[in-house]
């Protein structure tokens, strides 16, 4: 596989990481308190939270994986990329007004106040460490990867850390607004790039989709696979992809940490429901050049060479640059994110409530002090992977052990009234013993659920956990419940007094309308 890079293209992606590192230095000097720090002043406006969202969501091995996957098994796997809107739907709908106006800073708070400082103990607890453990080391393990790609002779720990650094030095100084601003311009590289390795394929096949279908295997273009399908079987698309997004887009730090920094409920809603029709893009930039390149390029050994190849034998000079910086743009907005919301979670929920006096300028200490130390955890930990292939395949599918307990308290919780702290606690902890369970009697031969099913087997135990706990033990304080929860006039909170074309719920049902057409499409 051809990698060469010109050095051309080595300034544009040099000259990329100046920018970033610049960005981040200049907004230090406005980062003054622990709300700079952590959720950017709350001064986000509804295109920056939107292109954030898009960014720190799509990591390099996102890229790699649909162009890949498009190639060798289908395009099946894309359903997490643009059904991504329904869950965002969600969340604009009921949980941006809950988190806005209770002026949290961390989610695991959320739940400190809607159930009791156990579950939020567990939740953080459980957050930081697989968002650093799999999220960020991930992130670099599978960044480096791609770099290496393109530059065979980079080791793999010096990268890891290189990588890891820079991103470390624009998060601890310039905090959730650097990562914010820097994630803007990181997605508005990748689609650009992306866009244009999409119209040079197409032009290659003149345009001709429906050559590219008919050179495809049946069922390539299809997203409704067969039970037995390893990638992701009928029922896991029904049962299990819902409530995964949902975990992903409405409970976790790492993501909704932008939302909770936007100006006002209006302006976070209309980020999350932009962030939605982002999301449909990928379908089109980032999987259809996989599927083109079986046409073109039918000897490719690997899914994983898929996209290499394609920017470097495709491209002219320069915008093998611009699109390698796209890359590069998606492993620094996954670290960054990550970072700085591991950071959030381990200074607002541990260091802060054990300091009652604590000052500004110590809890933007104690923040970037986080941040760094949180880096070379990541950094440590992303070479190992490589050793440990099998169990890194594993570890993906430990979210179907630690998501189920969380949806529920979240999503249950939010209309059933009578939950208590009693039954979110003991949820988390049976249900995640339970899940922990199920993973190890799959490993030893005797569980057969894919994991997606799994997830919606789990949401169901831990349903019948929750309300089951709750009803046999003393009801939460009503008027506190009642602040927390869905109530008549939620969805249109903070909303009123707007004319028509700027109400969130009209692009809403554009947004469905148009991921409704593309499941028929694709059917």
């Amino acid at each position: 596989m051809t990698t060469s890079i010109s050095n051309i293209d080595i300034a544009i992606v040099i000259s990329y990481f100046i920018t970033v590192l610049l960005i981040g230095f200049y907004i230090a000097r406005q980062t003054k308190t622990g709300e700079d720090l952590f959720l950017g002043g709350r001064s986000f406006g509804w295109g920056i939270i939107g292109l954030s969202l898009f960014a720190s969501n799509i990591s390099s091995s996102t890229i790699i994986g649909l162009s890949g996957a498009a190639y060798t098994t289908g395009i099946a796997t894309s359903v997490y990329e643009w059904m991504s809107g329904i869950p965002l739907i969600i969340a604009a709908l009921i949980f941006v007004p809950l988190y806005l106006r209770s002026r949290i800073t961390t989610i695991p708070e959320f739940l400190e106040q809607r159930y009791d400082r156990r579950s939020q103990l567990f939740f953080s607890f459980i957050t930081i460490f697989s968002t650093i453990m799999i999220e960020t080391a991930g992130a670099l393990y599978a960044g480096t990867l791609v770099l290496q790609a393109f530059f065979p002779d980079l080791p793999m720990g010096p990268t890891a850390l290189g990588l890891a650094v820079v991103a470390a030095v624009y998060t601890a100084s310039g905090g959730l607004k650097a990562v914010v601003y820097t994630d803007a311009i990181q997605a508005v590289i990748l689609i650009i790039g992306c866009s244009i390795l999409t119209y040079i394929l197409m032009e290659q096949v003149d345009f001709d989709f429906a050559r590219v279908v008919a050179a495809a295997p049946a069922e390539h273009f299809s997203v409704v696979r067969p039970m037995d399908d390893e990638s992701l079987p009928w029922l896991g698309l029904l049962v299990g992809v819902p409530f995964l997004g949902f975990w992903y887009w409405s409970t976790n730090q790492y993501i909704v940490q932008r939302v909770l920094g936007g100006k006002d409920i209006r302006h976070a809603r209309w980020g999350v429901i932009f962030a939605g029709f982002l999301k449909i893009i990928p379908l089109f930039v980032m999987v259809i050049p996989g599927a083109i390149a079986l046409t073109l390029y039918p000897d490719i050994e690997k899914g994983d060479q898929v996209f290499p190849f394609l920017v470097t034998n495709v491209l002219p000079v320069g915008l093998v640059g611009l699109v390698l910086a796209g890359l590069i743009s998606a492993i620094m907005s996954s670290v960054d994110s990550a970072l700085n919301s591991s950071s959030t979670l381990v200074v607002i929920d541990f260091i802060k409530p054990n300091k009652p006096d604590i000052t500004n300028d110590e809890i933007v200490k104690y923040g970037r002090i986080t941040t760094f130390v949180l880096m070379i955890i990541a950094a440590a930990w992303a070479p190992q992977i490589q050793n440990f292939t099998g169990l890194w395949d594993y570890l993906q599918q430990m979210f179907s052990i630690i998501v189920p307990p969380i949806v529920v308290i979240f999503l249950v919780g939010v209309f059933f009234k009578r939950g208590n702290g009693d039954g979110a606690f003991w949820t988390l902890v049976i249900g995640t013993a339970i899940g922990i369970g199920l993973f190890i009697l799959g490993e030893m031969g005797m569980w057969s659920l894919h994991f997606t099913v799994n997830v919606g087997f789990m949401i169901l135990v831990s349903t019948v956990i929750f309300v089951a706990i709750s009803l046999m033990t003393p009801a939460p304080d009503a008027a506190k419940v009642e602040r927390l929860t869905y109530r008549k006039g939620l969805i249109m909170d903070g909303m009123e007094g707007y004319p028509w074309y700027q109400d969130y719920r009209l692009y809403m049902v554009i947004l469905v309308a148009l991921i409704l057409y593309i499941l028929k499409m694709l059917w």
